[in-house]
């Protein structure tokens, strides 16, 4: 069973600054929940009992959103504001959450690394936060977990991507279809051109990753980026063990980009039976205003 999750949070977010100098870009709200709690929220669906969430220096408010706030806590009180209160205290009961400090910048495969200690000799599940997703019937990474449970292997959750945007991921090299959605990887090509891509499937920022990974970034050399990467590491992984692409039933929302992070937080908002048509009429108007420029 995969009980642990590790969230890499450490990167300095340059796509967004200059909010970003101040602020970790993971706690930007999607409206007013930062993507980071969402991203919690889906492990915790899924199962998911420890997490250890991977920071820097400069990234206290990941862990001060997480942590009680007494002070704020009593003044809610006095105020008889019970949901604010209560919304603030479900938060700091989520989940055993765990943080170490990445010292040093290395890439993701540095990042994921840091989380040995934590892991031990079992697998786990990985959940970037750059990627936010809405799974379709459950959770994406239950989905993920699923799949390990079937095949006992480690397991990338992958999306579909057009032709002319293999060249922005990591695409999968499959050796066979075990099922749909299903594929035995030989290897992964990063950023391929469209007529050397040997899948549409892209990595999409989930997995569950075998212990044994471990052993592989703690040799692994620098690569692209001068940065320990982690899809290197995978890559020699699967001389040892089997590894499979799942792609993924939901959407995805790249929250590491302007467009994508303005798009998660219109979805999002026309989900809310508070916001939804408050939502559409602003838009509706913005539209009008556009058409007559």
């Amino acid at each position: 069973m995969i009980k642990k999750a590790v969230i890499p949070a450490a990167g300095y977010g340059t796509r967004f600054l200059p909010a970003t100098k101040a602020l970790a870009k993971e706690m930007f709200p999607i409206i007013d929940t930062p993507t980071i709690q969402y991203i919690v929220e889906e492990a915790i669906e899924s199962g998911i009992e420890e997490i250890l969430i991977i920071v820097s220096a400069n990234k206290n408010a990941i862990m001060d959103h997480f942590d009680r706030n007494l002070e704020l806590e009593g003044i809610l009180k006095e105020k008889n504001k019970h949901v604010e209160l209560k919304i603030i205290q479900d938060v700091s009961n989520l989940a055993n959450i765990h943080y170490i400090r990445q010292k040093e910048q290395l890439g993701l495969g540095h990042a994921v690394l840091c989380a040995k200690a934590f892991i031990g000799n079992e697998p786990f599940a990985l959940l970037l936060g750059d990627d936010l997703y809405v799974g379709n019937e459950k959770p994406v990474l239950k989905q993920l977990i699923d799949v390990h449970n079937k095949y006992n292997g480690s397991i990338l959750g992958t999306l579909l991507v057009k032709p002319s945007e293999t060249s922005k991921y990591g695409i999968c090299d499959p050796v066979s279809v075990e099922e749909p959605r299903v594929s035995m990887l030989k290897s992964v090509v990063e950023k391929p051109k469209t007529e050397d891509a040997p899948s549409l499937s892209a990595i999409g920022g989930r997995y569950i990753l075998s212990p044994k990974i471990f052993k592989y970034l703690e040799t692994q050399t620098r690569g692209a980026g001068n940065e320990i990467q982690l899809t290197d590491a995978i890559k020699r992984m699967m001389a040892e063990e089997n590894v499979y692409s799942y792609d993924i039933d939901g959407l995805r929302y790249d929250i590491g980009s302007r467009i994508g992070y303005i798009e998660a937080t219109l979805d999002f908002s026309l989900k809310r039976d508070d916001l939804k048509q408050q939502v559409v009429e602003l838009l509706q108007k913005k539209i009008k205003e556009i058409e007559n420029l």
